[in-house]
Order: structure tokens, then C-alpha cells, then sequence
């Protein structure tokens, strides 16, 4: 079954799998970047960065939501982490379904953490919804903004992590099954 996957090294399918994790990596890895750089230029520029939105109004500086801003940057950042594990750890995926040796222990390691990366995003997702909430709740009071925002149950994520841990446990069945198979011959 190897000789069969290692004589399609031009698989398209994984070649666009390896392009869009390369892809999706570089870019995750960009916005954390910027999101890490925009901590602390929020912090000590604060008075400076609302000044720029007042000019001529008569918002209070002071009653702009610093600490719930800082946080929910942070969350997005862990967030924007654990995106990056999770694509890391899906080409490692792709790259031995290359090889043709997909059922190896290591990617039944890979799937469960992928699920619980996926696990972990569900649960942030609620207290980012919360300080989004308050921030445009604030920027509504101040600015007469007229924001809605859409907050619910994600059924896919909640799905997508229920199918990787299914994934898993298939995948470590098969690395046994073949360990098992290669010890009887």
C-alpha cells in the first residue's frame, strides 16, 4: 500500500494541502505579530491613539475600556497561537500521507491535539464575545454607533472538534492494527 501512495508524489490534493497550510501559517503567524505589537502600542500610546478619534467631540478619554481592549487582544493572540499549532500540525499530517505512512502513532497524537486546539478556540470564543460586546457597547455610548453583533453557538466548530477526535482514536486503531500486522509477517 506505500509503493502505491509514493509512486503519486504529484498528488494535487495534497500539494494544495501542504500550499494552504504554508499559507495559512504565514498568515496566522503575521497577525500575531501584529496583534503581540499592538499590546503595548495601546497601552503607552493610549492617550495619544484617542485623541486622534476626539478631536472636537466630547468623549472622555478615561472611559475608554483599557483593560477589557488589552484582554481581548491577548485572547485573540492565544487564539491566533493555537490557529498556528493546529496548521503546524495538520501539514505534518499531510506531509506523511505523502510519504505514504499515514497510520503512525504520532498522527493519532497530532488529530487529539488538533481537537483540543479546536476545543480550546470554542471555549475562548466566549469571554472574546463578552469584551467585544463591551468594547462596542462602550463605542455605541460615546459614538452613537449603531452596532450588532451576531453571538451564538458555533455548531461546526463544536462538530469539527467531535469528527478530529473521532479522527484520532481511527488513526491510532490503524497504527495499531498495522504494528499488529507487520509483527505477524
Amino acid at each position: 500500500m506505500t509503493a502505491i501512495m509514493k509512486d503519486r508524489p504529484n498528488d494535487v490534493l495534497l500539494l494544495a494541502g501542504k500550499v494552504l497550510t504554508i499559507l495559512m501559517q504565514g498568515a496566522i503567524a503575521i497577525g500575531g505579530v501584529i496583534v503581540a505589537l499592538l499590546i503595548p502600542i495601546v497601552v503607552i500610546f493610549r492617550g495619544d491613539i484617542m485623541q486622534g478619534f476626539i478631536d472636537g467631540s466630547q468623549i472622555d478619554i478615561s472611559a475608554f475600556p483599557l483593560a477589557p481592549f488589552v484582554g481581548l487582544l491577548m485572547l485573540i493572540l492565544a487564539a491566533v497561537a493555537a490557529l498556528f499549532v493546529f496548521f503546524g500540525k495538520l501539514r505534518a499530517i499531510i506531509g506523511t500521507v505523502g510519504e505514504g505512512d499515514p497510520f503512525v502513532p504520532e498522527n493519532a497524537n497530532r488529530l487529539n491535539l488538533m481537537a483540543w486546539l479546536m476545543l480550546g478556540l470554542q471555549i475562548l470564543g466566549i469571554p472574546i464575545m463578552g469584551l467585544v460586546m463591551l468594547i462596542v457597547s462602550w463605542a455605541d455610548e460615546v459614538g452613537n454607533a449603531d452596532a450588532n453583533i451576531d453571538a451564538g453557538v458555533d455548531l461546526t466548530g463544536i462538530l469539527m472538534v467531535i469528527i478530529l477526535f473521532i479522527l484520532a482514536r481511527v488513526f491510532k486503531h490503524g497504527a495499531e492494527m498495522r504494528e499488529d500486522l507487520e509483527g505477524t509477517v
